[in-house]
């Protein structure tokens, strides 16, 4: 009898373990419907403040004002260079200056309307954005954007002074291509930079981009 039980007892431990084994490789076992399924994409890891801050900006658009011009329009073109690529003054009767041979203002004929032009000495100075051109500059800003938007576009770099004729919030903010924060005016006429005019309503107004011609707060004079 007690042959009989250790080897019912040795009988049962075998097929115990061969059902685990079988359990096992069944548990192991992937069809290949499961193999091939998608897999749910793992949880993005929270970027830090500092690594965001390092990406890079987006590119600038194509045609975005800068400080050095705006598409084939480059600061120090002289009027015949103008003329060539974008026409000639939409409206010649009108008077861009008490001395048009020394300074001069005019919308060419093939340029975006309320795109304006100055020239110093028959040289491209400065360009302006009206309310009428649909100009943004490279920091994507445009007539309309509010002050604010400006100051953080730009944060340190943004020189902010009053402005000569309306109270508070109309003000000028300007940036250089170098520090010029020491400067109370830019005479360097290497210098570039872009002037945001705020109006009355504390938003963008106009734009100026250019050389030192961009702190004239009256056209030519």
């Amino acid at each position: 009898m007690m042959r009989t039980a250790i080897v019912a007892a040795m009988l049962a431990l075998g097929l115990a373990a061969c059902g685990g084994e079988e359990a096992e490789e069944q548990a192991d076992y992937v069809t290949d419907a499961e193999r091939l399924a998608p897999q749910p994409a793992p949880a993005p890891t929270p970027r830090s403040m500092a690594e965001q801050a390092e990406e890079p900006a987006d590119d600038p658009a194509p045609d975005a004002l800068t400080p050095d011009g705006w598409e084939n329009l480059r600061i120090g073109m002289t009027r015949e260079e103008i003329e060539a690529a974008y026409g000639p003054d939409a409206n010649p009767s009108a008077v861009g200056g008490p001395e048009p041979e020394k300074c001069d203002e005019f919308y060419a004929e093939d340029a975006p309307e309320g795109l304006l032009l100055m020239l110093t000495d028959n040289r491209l100075s400065r360009i302006t954005v009206t309310s009428d051109a649909d100009v943004k500059t490279d920091k994507g800003i445009g007539v309309g954007a509010s002050a604010d938007a400006v100051k953080t576009a730009y944060g340190d770099k943004a020189i902010v002074t009053p402005h000569k004729y309306v109270e508070a919030p109309a003000e000028y903010i300007t940036v250089w291509n170098t520090d010029r924060s020491g400067e109370s005016y830019v005479q360097d006429e290497s210098a570039r930079g872009v002037r945001y005019v705020i109006g009355r309503d504390g938003t963008v107004e106009s734009i100026h981009a250019g050389g030192p011609a961009i702190q004239l707060v009256e056209g030519c004079l």
